[in-house]
């Protein structure tokens, strides 16, 4: 959740690259939430260069911890044929 709030920032600055490191350690212990974060991280190429088949891969870890959003996002990327 600390990630969110540096995704977020404080109304003045935000810090992308933070929000991907609590998202990282979060998705490794199993928080579907900062899997689903990661996955957008790696979308938008925020905090990280981007790269839609490693959002795609996390957007699955986070489906398969049971954020349906993770399930959404995961079934829209390979609708697009990403691999």
């Amino acid at each position: 959740r600390v990630g969110y709030i540096y995704a977020e920032g404080d109304g003045v600055r935000q810090d992308y690259h933070k929000a991907f490191e609590y998202a990282k350690k979060g998705c490794s212990g199993k928080d579907a939430v900062s899997c689903l974060n990661l996955g957008t991280s790696y979308y938008n190429g925020q905090g990280v260069r981007q790269d839609k088949s490693q959002a795609k891969e996390y957007y699955g870890k986070a489906c398969d911890l049971g954020e349906q959003n993770g399930c959404k996002e995961y079934a829209k990327l390979n609708e697009r044929g990403i691999q």
